[in-house]
């Protein structure tokens, strides 16, 4: 059996936008499926709310979000996880950092680091932090 690690990032009625966004960003279309479509409540006004959402890049990025279950409290935190992506590519990475910028709090430019010849983290709009980064063993 093989287990693969997926981010899994919960929202209060944002997930859709933000499986949107980060799908053009990594250079794909989101997979969702929402409570409606499940079958999974009867209050229509959580029926276009996401029960299962996926982002996969043809890369092998993937990351994952719903919005949280009718009457489950929810609380995004402060640092409470990042979606760390660490490519070979320079250029891919710069292109992802591109697509994530959009209404983002930078924390750290992309550039040189202690660490990477390519290194950067950002909060996007969603309150989400990316940290992107090339190896330097691997920089592409």
């Amino acid at each position: 059996m093989t287990i693969t690690t997926i981010p899994h990032v919960n929202f209060d009625g944002r997930a859709a936008e933000a499986l949107a966004f980060w799908g053009a960003a990594l250079g794909t279309d989101p997979v969702v499926v929402t409570y409606g479509q499940s079958g999974a409540v009867e209050d229509p006004a959580w029926a276009d709310r996401v029960v299962w959402g996926q982002v996969a890049s043809a890369s092998g990025v993937r990351v994952m979000a719903f919005d949280v279950w009718p009457g489950q409290p929810y609380d995004q935190g402060t640092n409470s996880s990042y979606v760390y992506l660490s490519g070979t590519d320079a250029d891919e990475v710069r292109a992802v950092w591109a697509g994530l910028q959009d209404g983002a709090e930078v924390r750290q430019p992309l550039g040189p680091s202690a660490w990477s010849p390519l290194a950067g983290q950002l909060r996007d709009r969603f309150g989400v932090v990316w940290a992107l980064d090339v190896p330097a063993q691997q920089q592409g």
